[in-house]
């Protein structure tokens, strides 16, 4: 079984149906099992009395996620399963602290967003299938006014293949970092559904501002309704002075489990399209399009990565019609 974990890293684990030799599991997920529950490193999730092991001793996948507040989702037609955490977990785990995001750079090169703590931050996301992939440059001269008071960019794409961001990210050439998440670790973490979406992170890793469509200038205004002044004025404010937008009070909705299952049934579509699986990878695309109808990064991405037209196609237009007519679900601006 190809097991897809919480940081949307592949693991190849000997298995028999639902079954999975736990030796490998814990190799590969760091996770094991012991007397006080699963344990890694010098955490333990206490079993409560649920049984993991099945025939065998082999660890029951859906049994050993529950303890760990996973949600599967499977794909038995190519022996595939993604792991994702349910909502409630989520919740607990975010606790309004900012999520550790351990990337990649458009060169495979490690890139941490942790690497900016201790400074206030601005998580930008955008994606090569988006207007806003022409942003870069704003951004950095964000930076540049803003740097010497202590702000920090941090630029995440949400790109299935590292080559459809890099025309733009070398056309801008950034000092600030950028990152790729091919596995869109980000907009799960921090429940981002559209782009170009930001966070605001204080100088204790506390979320102060949570995700809000922010261009980086007005290049679309037009089609987004939004001028970029709004936010950069915001932004300013509260890098100088501390002050916080009364957006800032207002918490998005957050994901339910079924939106989650959505970013898992995405990650197997993407494994199936790597692998040559297309009639499978378009099967649970279509389920994740399903679970969670207004996630951009789903809908809109999910056109790109079946190699649809992500701007001006059939499709895509036939979905901003709809959404639009929705009232523009999740599309809320500083």
């Amino acid at each position: 079984m190809i097991l897809i974990d919480a940081d949307a890293v592949p693991h190849d684990l000997a298995s028999h149906g639902s079954l999975i030799d736990p030796q490998a599991l814990a190799d590969e997920t760091g996770w094991v099992l012991k007397a006080e529950g699963l344990c890694r490193g010098d955490v333990c999730r206490p079993l409560l009395g649920r049984p993991v092991l099945g025939v065998d001793g082999w660890i029951e996948l859906e049994a050993w996620a529950d303890a760990l507040g996973l949600l599967v989702v499977r794909a038995a037609d190519v022996d595939v399963a993604a792991v994702v955490p349910t909502a409630a977990e989520q919740a607990l785990a975010a606790q309004g602290r900012a999520p550790a995001l351990d990337l990649t750079d458009v060169d495979g090169r490690p890139v941490s967003f942790d690497d900016l703590s201790g400074r206030k931050r601005v998580l930008v996301t955008w994606a090569s299938w988006c207007g806003c992939r022409h942003e870069l440059g704003a951004w950095q001269e964000i930076q540049d006014e803003l740097a010497d008071l202590g702000l920090g960019i941090f630029s995440v794409a949400l790109d299935d293949n590292p080559e459809a961001a890099r025309p733009w990210i070398e056309a801008a050439s950034p000092s600030y970092p950028v990152a790729v998440d091919t596995g869109f670790v980000t907009a799960e973490r921090y429940g981002i559904a559209n782009v170009p979406s930001v966070v605001w992170i204080d100088e204790d890793d506390r979320i102060v501002k949570p995700p809000s469509i922010a261009p980086g200038d007005d290049q679309f205004r037009d089609w987004t309704g939004i001028e970029s002044s709004a936010h950069h004025d915001a932004l300013r404010r509260w890098v100088r002075d501390g002050v916080l937008p009364a957006s800032a009070d207002t918490p998005p909705a957050p994901r339910t489990d079924e939106e989650l299952r959505a970013l898992g049934e995405r990650r197997i579509a993407r494994w199936c399209f790597d692998h040559g699986q297309r009639e499978a990878a378009s099967a649970h695309l279509a389920r994740a399009r399903v679970l969670a109808p207004w996630d951009w990064t789903i809908r809109r991405g999910g056109i790109a990565l079946e190699g649809g037209d992500p701007f001006l196609g059939e499709e895509f237009l036939e979905f901003w019609q709809e959404w639009d007519a929705a009232g523009r679900p999740g599309y809320s601006p500083t």
